[in-house]
């Protein structure tokens, strides 16, 4: 059993921070793009990072742009971040309304799910007798 919450905490970390890398990927070509039109024009409006918890309207618009790898990374991440997108939504930088949720995720479903993977008892193997002579 402790290998089976093992590898969800595994599998779950790693998804957390495949869907960050891609937000932090995206966030840098938008930053780059917004420092060009800054230039252009003061009064070029700057496009909103997509939210944590996206809406349907916003989901639909992702998945037209998105291909099918990284759509279903951005599911994921939604399905495990979901419970801690409301806690930072007043947050000043996208930066941080994306790295707190990932924090969490991460120390929820990475550390916490891998320490109790940890203290699961673990099987063991029955193939001998106890009572018999090792040496004999």
């Amino acid at each position: 059993m402790g290998s089976l919450v093992r590898l969800v905490a595994i599998l779950s970390s790693t998804l957390i921070l495949l869907g960050f890398a891609y937000f932090a990927t995206d966030e840098m070509s938008r930053g780059s793009q917004n420092q060009q039109n800054a230039l252009d024009s003061e009064l070029s409006g700057s496009e909103d990072p997509p939210p944590v918890a996206p809406s349907p309207d916003q989901e639909a618009d992702r998945e037209r742009v998105n291909g099918p790898f990284r759509e279903a990374i951005e599911d994921s991440n939604d399905l495990l971040l979901g419970p801690f997108a409301g806690l930072v939504e007043s947050a000043d930088t996208p930066w941080v309304g994306h790295a707190v949720p990932a924090l969490l995720g991460l120390l929820l479903y990475g550390f916490c799910l891998g320490t109790l993977a940890n203290m699961l008892p673990k099987s063991r193997d029955h193939g001998a007798d106890w009572r018999a002579a090792e040496g004999s």
